[in-house]
């Protein structure tokens, strides 16, 4: 019979041989400090339209009541860093779309991965109760990704690791098997403050915190309606999020490439940027980003975006 020690490392060699570039293990136990830190914020009103932030929130809080009878939460890096990538930095000529958004629907890509983990670990320890996520239920994935040694939070508030940078989606499974754990790394961002002095709408409104109504990302994709005249400027030529607080990221240099073919940047998406999205149709949107994350803003939401940056490059 396999020890505890022997099971977590296959597991962990498993998820590297499918693609994802890290994998960690963390207690399932309730966040109390992150939970803390989450009431502040919905009190404090950052997370504007985004209601379900404030939904469910001692599943979000606590794996074993999102999942009863977890032991386990089996955190996994996927990177999405690609060469063109580090072309993109400082056009300012045309209209951006985030790095992440890109390629195919990490939701889509990822989720068949996660499913050959999850069978694998089942099998591999005679049956496992448990779900897996990526960026879909009432999960607080950085603070899981940093508990099981991932990384450590930035001062932009998101996942470094000395690696990956940040250029990396996140994803976990939450099981009833107990695992041996990881221990959480140190934060390695030191005295810079590159992504606070970059962000040009001041969203990073002191280290390690983010007002998500004042993030260019949040404007562009979760706000719906009319955007605040007074941020149009700020936008500039971001379309679809918003990457400028980890261009300037030193940890994002020299970042590991991905592995995964799909989440590369797609022909059709950057040859459509360099046209400048002109006279876009919401079928031409339609074909563009078919399979695409940029279809959760919805044409709508796409065409308020362009208007606006159309105006700034004018």
């Amino acid at each position: 019979m396999m020890n505890k020690q022997t099971y977590t490392q296959l597991i962990r060699n498993y998820a590297l041989e499918l693609g994802f570039d890290a994998c960690g293990f963390a207690k399932a136990e309730r966040l109390n400090t992150e939970a803390e830190r989450l009431a502040q914020w919905l009190d404090e009103d950052r997370y504007g339209t985004m209601d379900w932030m404030a939904n469910n929130f001692e599943k979000r809080v606590d794996p074993t009541l999102l999942v009863p009878g977890s032991k386990t939460v089996v955190s996994l890096l996927a990177s999405y860093h690609h060469p063109s990538h580090n072309e993109q930095i400082g056009i300012t000529n045309q209209p951006l779309i985030a790095k992440y958004a890109q390629g195919r629907d990490y939701h889509k890509v990822l989720k068949k991965k996660l499913k050959e983990l999850f069978h694998f670990t089942s099998e591999l320890v005679g049956g496992i109760d448990g779900r897996y996520f990526v960026d879909s239920a009432p999960v607080l994935d950085k603070a899981w990704a940093v508990k099981a040694g991932l990384g450590w939070v930035g001062k932009n508030s998101n996942i470094l690791n000395k690696n990956l940078g940040s250029w990396f989606f996140i994803a976990e499974m939450i099981i009833d098997l107990e695992t041996e754990y990881d221990t959480p790394v140190t934060d390695h961002c030191g005295t810079c403050t590159a992504c606070l002095d970059a962000c040009p709408t001041d969203a990073i409104y002191e280290p390690y915190k983010v007002d998500a109504t004042k993030c260019i990302s949040y404007l562009t994709i979760e706000h719906k309606g009319e955007i605040n005249q007074q941020y149009h400027t700020d936008i500039k030529n971001w379309v679809f999020g918003c990457d400028i607080c980890q261009d300037v990221c030193p940890w994002n240099s020299k970042a590991k490439l991905s592995q995964f073919v799909d989440l590369h940047p797609r022909q059709k998406v950057l040859e459509a940027t360099e046209r400048q999205f002109s006279e876009l149709t919401i079928n031409e949107f339609n074909s563009i980003f078919e399979g695409s994350a940029v279809k959760r803003t919805r044409f709508e939401g796409f065409e308020r975006n362009l208007e606006i940056v159309k105006g700034n490059l004018s």
